[in-house]
């Protein structure tokens, strides 16, 4: 059964040029770049890890309620990250934010 999506289509010269004809910049690194999409599996593997793991749901609906709250009201809350100094990414914000305003 042939696949229906090539992974080479999306690192084709042909695919560059109708994102950038659309005035859009891929997000994607080199050939071989193991850090690509390092930040979203450790956020995927956090979340499977800290909620998906913990218990059956019972519909998609809950599942979908309950990621909502767990990013909206911890993961960007609280849940403090080492990249950004072991700060939270809505503390990280504000300092940011502050350092901008000199406030």
């Amino acid at each position: 059964m042939r696949r229906l999506l090539e992974p080479k289509q999306y690192t084709s010269w042909a695919f560059g040029k109708r994102l950038r004809d659309a005035g859009l910049l891929g997000s994607m690194g080199t050939v071989g770049d193991c850090y690509d999409n390092s930040m979203m599996e450790s956020f995927w593997g956090t979340m499977q890890l800290e909620l998906l793991d913990v218990k059956e749901w019972q519909s998609r609906a809950e599942l979908a309620a309950v990621m909502f709250e767990w990013i909206e009201c911890w993961y960007n809350l609280f849940r403090r990250h080492s990249s950004i100094g072991m700060l939270s990414p809505v503390t990280f914000e504000e300092q940011y934010q502050a350092s901008q305003t000199g406030h």
